[in-house]
């Protein structure tokens, strides 16, 4: 596409991007608008005030992992306008990487320990596990939760919970130990970038923060076994194993742990 619907984006950010051309990424859940330039990404979302520590760790993260720089940062009131820079390589939902899996999860570890690797003495953002019960809570209370959106055993006649609001007292009884590091807080595919061999990039950095190293996991296996077995994308690549993943990471896999982060991330 060429030219920008400029109507409602903030002069500071018109002012780069005007004429030049984009096409706009609608892979996600997000209900954000993201436009793909060559250089830059425009990320339109309705704003929350959650949206600055976004902004301040993403900041904060310059320098220490690949991630988006800031250009330009506006809102309105009603709508937050992220001009970031535009990250190379290819998302690790891509074609190539699902066909070559071994490398795919090499890779993904490899993602992993670097954000973990992170020195979180300072870092800006706090999304503990009672910080994340808290986020819940709200969602559940103001029925913000997406129930067609889940797993399909976890609500319903054959589902574990009978709504939400049970799982979140499941949740709240049942809380494991804590092992902070730095979390992106939604490490799926789409959500990280590889070229050549190595990490190129994290985008969507809305969760990321001090939190635990097994809802990365549980996310990024969740991810794993759902790209494969096609139901992201529609395609299905058999014979895949997502156990290889803690082989990749060198660890033994903790199943409650990874149970309940998957559990958790249902209300979100």
């Amino acid at each position: 596409m060429y030219g920008v619907e400029v109507i409602m984006i903030p002069d500071k950010i018109k002012n780069i991007i005007l004429d030049k051309p984009y096409t706009e990424d609608k892979i996600g859940m997000s209900d954000s608008r993201v436009m793909m330039f060559r250089e830059y990404v425009l990320k339109i979302e309705k704003y929350r005030k959650e949206n600055d520590e976004t902004i301040r760790v993403m900041r904060w993260l310059e320098g220490k992992l690949p991630v988006p720089k800031i250009i330009a940062y506006e809102t309105d009131g009603t709508n937050q306008y992220t001009l970031m820079s535009r990250i190379q390589g290819k998302m690790a939902c891509d074609t190539y990487y699902l066909e070559h899996p071994d490398e795919l999860v090499e890779l993904l570890a490899d993602a992993l320990k670097k954000l973990w690797s992170v020195d979180i003495s300072d870092c800006p953002r706090n999304r503990d596990l009672e910080a994340e019960l808290r986020e819940a809570k709200y969602r559940v209370e103001n029925d913000l939760v997406d129930v067609d959106h889940m797993e399909p055993t976890t609500f319903g006649e054959c589902g574990r919970f009978k709504n939400p609001k049970e799982l979140l007292k499941w949740l709240e009884e049942h809380k494991p130990d804590y092992e902070p590091v730095l979390s992106h807080g939604d490490f799926c595919l789409p959500n990280v970038f590889f070229e050549n061999g190595k990490v190129t990039g994290y985008i969507d950095l809305g969760d990321t923060g001090i939190g635990d190293r097994w809802r990365d996991i549980a996310l990024c296996y969740r991810s794993l076994k759902h790209n494969f077995d096609g139901s992201f994308g529609g395609k299905e690549y058999p014979g895949f194993n997502a156990d290889i993943l803690f082989d990749k990471l060198e660890i033994e896999p903790n199943w409650e742990k990874l149970d309940y982060y998957i559990m958790l991330d249902e209300l979100f």
